[in-house]
């Protein structure tokens, strides 16, 4: 076995870390320095936060590559050498070829599907094992049958890593699986990005590691696109995240958010548990429909019936809401008035509050033109005496009356997701009575939401 070998590798390791210790001096410099600018205005706070943004995130990476930094390395047939690593480490900013090579940069595919039949180009593949920054062994293997040079860390078993891996001590936390990724494993994570991508498998078959490695992946070959959008990672509960929560950022990305079901709803941490039987009701698809009725049952018309007086008193007029105005007496918002704005709101296609202004501009503007016609009425069956400047005064009048804003509030009232789902959730609709017992809750405080109560706010 060639000590020399070794040597090199671990003075290139001593190296690789130096760099590593400079790049988060540098970083933690550059934190440091932006925050203790005194500069005030707008664009000097926007560019301090732009600096404490991006130098924190680097600092986070560098600081998750720690462990395992450098655990591979590509010697090809043409003389070319390239080591790999848990992310892309540059000597320097000029430098265009880096120290170690991020193990999701193409020229490093080699290192997961080169094989002696296909060698991808590569005379040997070695792998690096380190306990902190001392290497502790080396593991060769010759994929250039022709070639005779032999390093003394050739191992007659080619699966030697991988079983050391999967014999590796348990610490109840996923271990990432970049450094022995198998060819299989490496087509799904680098498969092209087209939408939903499903990994299928028996229990413990590595679904779960090859899917957070996929996500690596694809934050590293589409970064500009998922930075914008942001990348989250949804797991069944608690323990689970916490199982699966170092993967990523070993894999240098700290910037993925996670989080249950319950977490998924801004402002709203789900922790109760339903009683059996409840979250099968409320999690069918039918609900998304049952909802959406009672979001329709909240657009009322008018049902109350004004008393008649005088001559009128055996006629039962429209259904109408009376509405108090200081200025003007009585307005009527009748239950035709009301049908029409409704159905325009409706027309919009948009959401129950998004198309409450355009209920509440409708019955504005007839309740105008209803006072207007009060006020400007020709005895004579002329014209209405008032001009374009009257009406419009008219219309600012009713624009700004509570007694309006408040008729229109019980006809098309402004909705919240917890104030409607706890209401429904106290007196269900549209369920057999079975399944309404289910999920009936008397209670609505923060603390009763459920994990199946999300999808139903959202």
């Amino acid at each position: 076995m060639s000590t020399e070998e070794f040597r090199n590798e671990q003075q290139f390791i001593t190296s690789l870390y130096a760099r590593l210790d400079d790049l988060r001096e540098n970083a933690e410099r550059a934190v440091q320095g932006a925050l203790g600018e005194a500069g005030s205005g707008f664009q000097a706070r926007l560019e301090r936060d732009v600096v404490v943004a991006e130098q924190s995130g680097l600092l986070s990476a560098l600081n998750s590559g720690e462990s395992g930094l450098c655990f591979g390395r590509l010697e090809f047939s043409d003389g070319s050498d390239h080591h790999i690593g848990r992310i892309g480490i540059r000597q320097d900013d000029r430098e265009r070829t880096p120290l170690v090579l991020d193990w999701r940069a193409e020229v490093a595919r080699p290192f997961y599907l080169a094989t002696g039949y296909s060698p991808m180009g590569l005379r040997r593949r070695r792998h690096i094992t380190t306990r902190g920054r001392e290497v502790t062994a080396l593991h060769d293997e010759i994929l250039d049958l022709a070639d005779t040079e032999r390093t003394g860390h050739e191992g007659a078993d080619a699966d030697a890593v991988l079983l050391s891996a999967l014999d590796a001590a348990r610490t109840g936390r996923m271990h990432d699986i970049v450094q022995t990724i198998q060819a299989e494993q490496d087509r799904i994570i680098r498969s092209t990005h087209r939408g939903i991508l499903v990994v299928e498998g028996g229990p413990g078959t590595g679904k779960t590691a090859v899917a957070l490695h996929r996500a690596a992946y694809l934050l590293y070959a589409h970064r500009e696109l998922l930075a914008k959008r942001g990348v989250l990672i949804v797991g069944p509960n608690p323990a689970f995240l916490g199982y699966i929560g170092e993967v990523l950022p070993a894999l240098g990305e700290t910037g993925v958010l996670l989080a249950t079901p319950g977490e998924l709803f801004p402002g709203v941490r789900a922790s109760a548990v339903d009683r059996p039987g409840a979250a099968a009701v409320k999690g069918r698809a039918e609900m998304a429909g049952i909802l959406a009725r009672v979001v329709s049952d909240r657009q009322a018309l008018p049902e109350t019936v004004p008393a008649g007086s005088g001559e009128d008193a055996d006629l039962v007029p429209e259904p109408a809401l009376e509405i108090d105005h200081d200025d003007y007496g009585t307005l009527l918002l009748d239950r035709t008035m009301a049908h029409e704005a409704r159905d325009r709101a409706r027309a919009t296609g948009l959401p129950h509050n998004l198309a409450r202004p355009y209920f509440a501009f409708r019955i504005i503007d007839a309740l105008t033109e209803q006072l207007a016609d009060r006020l400007g009425a020709d005895p004579y069956g002329g014209p209405n005496l008032l001009g374009p400047d009257d009406i419009a005064q008219l219309g600012k009048e009713i624009a700004t009356s509570a007694e309006v804003h408040a008729a229109i509030d019980t006809l098309w009232p402004p909705l919240t997701p917890r104030q409607l789902i706890a209401d429904y959730l106290a007196e269900p609709t549209y369920l057999p009575e079975r399944e309404a017992g289910l999920i009936r809750r008397t209670t609505t405080g923060e603390a009763d939401w459920t994990p199946a109560d999300v999808p139903l706010l959202d």
